[in-house]
């Protein structure tokens, strides 16, 4: 999969940090080659540019600062318009670490990457980040580069079409049927394609034990599975389903992470859809 398209009216780092939000969005939807993405999710170019503007609003606030970030009440960074996950030296958690596959792939796509972004994330705290303004600044201006933006979306994309046969493995067979009739039919509009893009960048495939609250999963298997049968719009059965398994997840979540905080920004990102 490749975009071949390049940017040229930014070109460095203080120009793109002196756009107003709405002339960045703009930069990036000039940076789109004119093929499909891929077979499997099969989108064209503006439709591309809809999925990066998107997943960057909903994570970042489309802002270029927000492409280093660590949130409150988290052991880890959040990096790049999908905010992957990269944690510390000696860390680990329950989510799946994505930073580092979106490193690998802008190396494969012949981006230079600096040595010390291509093991773990160098800070150990929120604090040790910000006092670190070199390194920060330097991540946010290789993830603002055009040709970065093009390789995060296609790492989105990448996802998503790796999605299906790994859920498929885990759910049980009695609902395979369900999971794959919901995953097609939400794939062939675009606007269902953004909704699994987004929610599965945002809340994972759904097949990992660890990311599970007393045995419940929050990622795209539980809301395909919980869509609404023969919904006039699957679209809007999706977001609805996805509703109810981010409040079941803050039901189960252990108090000490104070998840309900999140629930309202959560509720409303997916009833968009």
């Amino acid at each position: 999969m490749a975009i071949s398209a390049r940017l040229g009216e930014v070109t460095t780092y203080k120009d793109i940090t002196m756009m107003k939000k709405a002339a960045l969005l703009t930069a990036l939807a000039m940076s789109f080659a004119i093929a499909p993405l891929s077979a499997a999710v099969n989108l064209s170019p503006k439709e591309m540019q809809q999925v990066a503007r998107m997943v960057w609003q909903n994570e970042c606030a489309g802002t270029v600062e927000g492409l280093v970030a660590w949130n409150k009440g988290e052991g880890f960074p959040s990096l790049g318009i999908g905010h992957f996950i990269w944690y510390p030296k000696g860390k680990s958690g329950p989510f799946d670490e994505s930073f580092p596959r979106l490193i690998a792939l802008m190396e494969q796509r012949g981006i230079a990457v600096p040595g010390w972004a291509k093991g773990a994330a160098p800070w150990s705290s929120a604090e040790a980040m910000k006092r670190d303004g070199k390194r920060v600044s330097g991540l946010r201006q290789l993830l603002s580069q055009p040709r970065a933006l093009e390789v995060q979306t296609e790492f989105l994309i990448q996802r998503l079409d790796a999605a299906l046969p790994k859920m498929l493995r885990v759910v049980p067979a009695n609902r395979r049927d369900t999971v794959r009739r919901n995953y097609e039919t939400l794939l062939k509009s675009s606007r269902g394609s953004f909704a699994m893009i987004d929610y599965v960048n945002f809340k994972g495939e759904g097949i990992l034990e660890t990311e599970r609250y007393n045995g419940h999963g929050w990622g795209l298997l539980q809301v395909l599975e919980g869509m609404e049968p023969g919904a006039a719009d699957p679209v809007k059965a999706f977001g609805a389903s996805a509703a109810r398994v981010l409040e079941r997840r803050v039901k189960n979540a252990p108090a000490a992470r104070g998840e309900q905080r999140w629930m309202p920004g959560w509720r409303n990102r997916v009833m968009r859809y």
